[in-house]
């Protein structure tokens, strides 16, 4: 089945292209929030991070040391 559609007007075709450009900046932005507030998250938590994994490591070898 072949498909034919009308041509677009160039007036549409600018105002698709006009507010596709908008979305793509919206999308930017919305990146860089969330980017700026992860990494304030993660520099705020991140000596509270490093004694959870010192703990995990911990306990994984002393299970291991205790399994041989």
């Amino acid at each position: 089945m072949i498909i034919v559609s009308k041509p677009v007007p160039a007036r549409t075709a600018a105002r698709w292209l006009r507010q596709k450009g908008q979305t793509l900046v919206e999308y930017a932005l919305i990146l860089a929030v969330l980017s700026i507030v992860l990494i304030t998250v993660f520099s705020l938590l991140s000596a509270r991070i490093i004694v959870v994994f010192s703990a995990i490591t911990t306990l994984l070898d002393t299970a291991q040391a205790g399994s041989h």
